[in-house]
């Protein structure tokens, strides 16, 4: 507080009074002394002593009568106003820049750690600074029966005029000031920790406090200064601290007094301590929180006498007892170091993977670690890992916001809540740390800016992610790519549909069982190299099971010629490997649609064509628009015909999953259905008796029939859903009926049996029964509720 002067003295005289630069002022036990010679007594109490003088230098010492006022008065505050439009910024800060309340613990730690550093920068030039303030530390204590959180620590404090420029000045950021003189000085370099730039981040505690009192004591003043504000107050008061007991060696303590409806929440010592742990975890500097503790203790009493004795005072036994004792304590909240600044080249693989179970609370050790630094144009630090086993719900895979990767800048956590900024969806199970110290982010450090800088950040994120998962498709044991594979297939497939401009590494990341390795999969890589040389495609079958995809009629001829097949199994393969179209400049073929090549062309196959041209257009009349055409299989070897997709249309196993949609559309199943092709076997004995009826008996009822069962039972044998699986059924049935018909010799009287009981059941048809008909009575009795 500065005092009042009167009027005696001149001009001159008041400004050969001002404090000399960088000299402290007396303390202020004694600053007050007794009336003497040379002491002039001024107005308001004010006194001015004159010491010796030294040339033209004269002393002058200027001690307020703090010392005379009466006891229990306090020291007196001065009033000021913020200087900016603080009505509306106010009302912005609280309500709009922040995403969550409790980033305000996070802000005002980071500010107590700027504090700590700042002091350990002037700390190198001047050791005075450091002397009597003890440990450089932050201390947390809520206190849940009054409502508040102290924020305590032991940096370098502020001046009377350090808080009215910094906190009288909204946006007006203590730090930035600081890190402009550190560049400015080029000895010291810039190389720092400090956090805050923006000078708002002590403003977001009005997001909690309706009140907020700051006691704050600066190296470079013998006096603690008090700056206390409201939450929808226009100005501030600043004090002088008069209170022995809330003096401070050094630093700055603020207490938040706590809203009505936030008391309850973070007013919680654990609260607190899992904020801490949250956001401030790998800070610098030690962060302690006060709290509840318990311990055992062995405490005496005395032993009840038994029935029938009687003890006298001094003879009564003492028996230990263990209780068990709470106590309040502070607790250490940022134990875990931030492993990430250290040399890769000095740190364990067992303590990558304890950092890993730590941080992202796993219980079994990552698959692969990747550890470096970025330099150049962007610089972030970063730790990657592969986790031991996939997530437990499907939801994750096609959730973007997986809160795998935690964003630090400065070591202080910014935010885990990403829509695909810095890796894309099919990459979000791997988890990880990113610590950057230019990231380019907005006021309240939560929302991540589209910038060129991000973009960059996310490439290189990504490629040494490739890299990670490389290294463990490299690896000589194949079980633990085994295990990759299993648990993150899915994403890798999924990327191959979203990001085109990473084909190149994700295709020898795939795996596929073939008809070559049922029980074992297989690279891409490895079925190009067992490919034929006159081999110009890559070919797959796309079913819902291994199971169908052995069995399927579509691989009779390329098993019998040698032709390796991938099977895809699962719902995503098809769509994965459309979008890759080509591998190594090999097209993949789906051998399920028509027009597959597997270059066998010779004259036998004109000669059967024309053979069976005549039989081909019989039962495409027959089928009518069922199919759009009937030729000759060029895929079938055992299988008397099959059905297939036209080239540009769904496949089987495509169609069945648009059905299976919960949202599809029904009528574009019609259009993309296409047109299907129904190819038949001409060595098969049932196409050959087919061809005789077409040529002998083409109006025969069971030769049409005959095709109407051969066609449903390609339906199903070609992943097709038949129409009316009730109406196949019976075909069946009836088939098998005169297939098997006295076969095995029924004897006459069963038979007999049974054609009687097809006779009675056609004359009760035909004839009816007769049905008595029984009229109500129309006797009613008193008590009947419908009586009229």
């Amino acid at each position: 507080m500065a005092p009042a002067m009167s009027g005696t003295l001149g001009a001159s005289s008041v400004a050969a009074l001002r404090p000399c630069a960088g000299r402290r002022a007396p303390p202020a036990a004694s600053s007050v002394a007794p009336l003497g010679s040379g002491t002039v007594r001024c107005a308001r109490g004010v006194r001015w002593g004159a010491g010796k003088s030294s040339g033209r230098v004269v002393k002058v010492r200027c001690d307020t009568a703090v010392a005379e006022k009466p006891a229990g008065e306090e020291a007196a505050e001065e009033k000021f106003e913020y200087q900016a439009e603080v009505s509306r910024l106010m009302d912005l800060i609280v309500h709009s820049l922040y995403s969550h309340k409790e980033v305000f613990l996070r802000e005002l730690v980071s500010n107590a750690s700027d504090a700590l550093d700042k002091l350990r920068f002037l700390g190198v030039t001047d050791s005075s600074l450091l002397a009597d303030g003890g440990e450089l530390e932050i201390r947390i204590k809520p206190d849940p029966d009054a409502g508040t959180i102290t924020i305590t620590d032991t940096g370098v404090g502020m001046t009377k005029e350090e808080l009215k420029d910094c906190l009288g000045t909204i946006a007006q950021s203590g730090t930035s000031k600081f890190l402009k003189a550190l560049k400015e000085n080029k000895d010291l370099g810039a190389d720092n920790g400090l956090i805050g730039q923006f000078g708002v981040g002590f403003y977001s505690a009005f997001l909690v406090a309706e009140k907020i009192v700051v006691s704050t004591k600066s190296p470079k003043s013998d006096k603690q200064y008090v700056w206390e504000a409201e939450a929808d107050s226009s100005s501030y008061v600043i004090k002088e601290e008069t209170d022995s007991e809330k003096m401070l060696t050094r630093g700055t303590q603020i207490t938040l007094f706590l809203r009505p409806d936030d008391k309850f929440e973070f007013a919680d010592p654990s609260r607190i301590q899992g904020l801490v742990k949250n956001y401030s975890q790998f800070v610098s500097f030690p962060i302690y929180t006060w709290q509840e503790k318990s311990r055992t203790v062995e405490v005496e009493e005395d032993e009840e006498p038994k029935e029938g004795e009687e003890a006298t005072e001094g003879e009564k036994k003492k028996q230990k007892k263990t209780i068990t004792e709470k106590y309040w304590d502070w607790e250490l909240a940022n134990e875990t170091k931030p492993i990430w600044m250290r040399n890769p080249k000095e740190i364990e693989k067992t303590e990558y993977n304890e950092f890993y179970k730590k941080t992202f609370n796993e219980f079994l050790d990552p698959l692969a670690h990747t550890h470096f630094t970025t330099e150049g144009e962007v610089e972030f630090r970063s730790v990657l890992y592969v986790p031991g086993m996939a997530p437990l719900s499907n939801d994750e895979i096609m959730n973007p916001k997986t809160k795998n990767i935690r964003l630090y800048v400065k070591r202080v956590f910014i935010s885990d809540d990403f829509d695909g900024e810095l890796f894309p969806r099919y990459l979000g199970f791997v988890k990880g740390i990113v610590d950057s110290n230019d990231l380019p982010l907005n006021v309240s450090r939560e929302i991540l800016q589209e910038s060129r800088i991000v973009r960059i950040m996310r490439k290189r994120l990504v490629r040494k992610t490739f890299d990670m998962i490389e290294e463990i498709a490299e690896k000589d044991d194949k079980e633990d790519y085994k295990k990759f594979w299993e648990s993150f297939g899915k994403f890798i497939k999924l990327g191959c549909i979203e990001d085109t401009g990473n084909h190149k590494r994700l295709a020898p990341l795939l795996r596929f069982h073939s008809s070559k390795n049922e029980t074992d999969i297989i690279s891409l890589d490895q079925y190009v190299e067992n490919m034929p040389e006159n081999q110009k495609a890559i070919y797959y079958i796309a079913t819902d099971s291994l199971q169908s995809a052995k069995t399927a009629p579509f691989l009779e001829k390329l098993v019998q010629k040698d032709i390796e097949v991938l099977y895809l199994i699962e719902p995503i393969d098809e769509v994965a490997i459309q979008n890759l179209q080509t591998y190594k400049e090999k097209k993949f073929v789906d051998i399920s649609k028509e027009d597959l090549e597997l270059g066998d062309e010779d004259d036998d196959n004109k000669e059967t064509k024309q053979e069976y041209t005549l039989l081909c257009d019989w039962v495409k009349q027959q089928l009518g628009d069922k199919v759009a055409k009937v030729q000759i299989s060029k895929r079938l070897s055992s299988s008397p015909c099959v059905l297939v997709s036209g080239k540009f249309g769904w496949s089987a196993n495509m169609e069945r999953l648009m059905k299976a949609q919960t949202l599809g559309d029904t009528s574009s199943l019609e259009f993309m259905r296409g047109r299907r092709i129904f190819e038949i076997n001409p060595d098969h004995p049932i196409v050959k008796d087919l061809n005789a009826a077409c040529k002998n008996e083409p109006e025969s009822t069971e030769a049409k029939r005959a095709v109407e069962l051969l066609y449903e039972t390609a339906l199903i044998s070609s992943g097709y859903t038949p129409e009316s699986p009730a109406e196949l059924g019976g075909k069946i049935y009836e088939m098998m009926a005169i297939a098997l018909g006295g076969r095995w010799g029924r004897s006459d009287t069963e038979e007999a049996e049974a054609s009687a009981g097809e006779a009675s059941a056609e004359g009760d048809s035909s004839e009816g029964t007769v049905t008595e008909v029984i009229e109500p009575s129309e006797v009613r009795p008193e008590s009947d509720p419908w009586r009229d």
